[in-house]
């Protein structure tokens, strides 16, 4: 990833985290340009996104704050560091910052699906009926979007999908009808991390690794399937001896 303002404005031109995704990046880059430091802030960010994707999230933690720290102002826009957040196993804070992007980002169902999944991820118990019981608690906790405002495939099926009024099964479909590798990524990576928060670490590892086998560029939800599998150690056999050499650092869950 590029290591200037500019160059990380090319980068939410050409993938990010979405169409939607990207343009918010990028209007929050191009005001980078015009703030003291911005320099240094966008550093901070690109190298926070940097070492995600190479599976360091405290590094990336540490990268987020840096830039926080330089200006406060940013938080909001920081969905990033929710990311990280939850995959070190900060679940309330990283509930904090996806309620705290609602307020400049406030119809986007990646931040309702992350912010339900950071509740369930705080109840207590392993088993099946915990994760029905988190699942249930996160539910009443989700934040309302207008589903018409994200118009990405399949993102409304998988919000409906979350609130407990569809199916996986509408959201695979609605995936394969569109004929997008993008839409098949999102559907499995949002499946895979709504059976994690369930307690069903059989059909989470099935699904994110499916997410993880998608051939894309350039998106970094993308990046987050194959990070998930890496800290999950739920790669299959010969992808477990390719990557022996690059552990990922963070917590490591069931």
């Amino acid at each position: 990833m590029s290591q200037n303002p500019r160059n990380t404005i090319r980068f939410a031109a050409t993938g990010g985290r979405g169409s939607v995704r990207a343009a918010i990046w990028l209007a929050f880059a191009s005001l980078l340009l015009s703030l003291p430091s911005a320099s240094a802030q966008s550093d901070s960010i690109a190298s926070g996104m940097q070492q995600f994707q190479a599976g360091k999230i405290n590094e990336s933690i540490e990268s987020f704050r840096a830039a926080e720290k330089r200006n406060p102002g940013i938080s909001p826009q920081l969905w990033q560091l929710g990311i990280s957040l939850y995959y070190d196993q900060q679940f309330k804070s990283g509930q904090e910052l996806f309620e705290l992007h609602k307020t400049v980002n406030p119809n986007d169902a990646e931040n309702a699906t992350w912010h339900f999944i950071c509740v369930a991820m705080q109840q207590d118990g392993k088993d099946v009926a915990a994760g029905e019981k988190a699942i249930e608690t996160a539910r009443k906790s989700l934040i309302k979007i207008d589903t018409d405002r994200d118009t990405r495939i399949p993102m409304r099926e998988i919000y409906e999908f979350y609130a407990g009024r569809d199916s996986a099964e509408s959201v695979l479909a609605a995936a394969k009808k569109s004929n997008r590798p993008s839409a098949s990524m999102y559907a499995h990576l949002y499946l895979g991390l709504y059976y994690e928060a369930a307690k069903q670490p059989d059909l989470a590892r099935k699904h994110m690794r499916i997410a993880a086998a998608t051939k894309l560029t350039g998106n970094y939800m993308h990046d987050v399937s194959k990070v998930h599998i890496k800290l999950r150690n739920w790669q299959a056999p010969d992808q477990k001896a390719d990557n022996s050499d690059d552990a990922a650092q963070g917590k490591v869950g069931n």
